[in-house]
């Protein structure tokens, strides 16, 4: 699926907002950040993630297109506040108390841990697993990491591990 071409005044508004934020921010916390780098490149459903060592954003555009306002309202603050708190604390629970803090006490912005967007219309690659109870569907990046033997998962239900799916060839 082909990146969506945002409209400029989209883009003016991603980043008004992350300078108000990071204006308000600034004031109450009596500092001088400077401003992120702001990329359009996040797949998957993430909405939006903050690399805090290069002190950039990624948002991701068909998200973005899909819920411009509360996409606006919702996730520039909250990778500002990884990155702001990053400055701040150093490297901490990403969303603890410290980022909590940051998103009501400075950003003033309920904090949300996840988005509640549709992904629907964002392609997915998908892949059979089952446990005791019921099947299963692993994202790409969660597969590949029980490939690498780096991560199990386990039912939430019946708690055993997941396990691959016969395949039906």
């Amino acid at each position: 699926m082909k990146t969506p071409r945002l409209p400029i005044a989209l883009q003016q508004a991603v980043m008004r907002c992350l300078r108000e934020k990071l204006h308000l921010a600034n004031q109450r916390l009596g500092r001088d950040y400077p401003e992120p780098r702001v990329l359009w490149n996040q797949r998957g459903t993430s909405a939006g993630t903050a690399w805090l060592e290069q002190y950039e954003i990624r948002l991701n555009p068909v998200l973005l297109m899909e819920n411009q306002q509360a996409f606006i309202d919702e996730v520039v603050p909250h990778e500002l506040a990884h990155l702001l708190v990053w400055k701040r604390f150093g490297r901490v629970a990403p969303h603890g108390k410290e980022w909590k803090w940051m998103m009501e006490q400075v950003l003033e912005v309920p904090a949300r841990r996840t988005h509640a967007f549709s992904t629907q219309s964002l392609p997915r690659k998908t892949f059979p697993y089952h446990c005791g109870c019921q099947p299963h569907q692993l994202t790409v990046r969660r597969h590949n990491r029980v490939l690498r033997g780096e991560a199990e998962y386990r039912c939430v239900h019946c708690g055993q591990l997941l396990r691959p799916a016969p395949s039906a060839d």
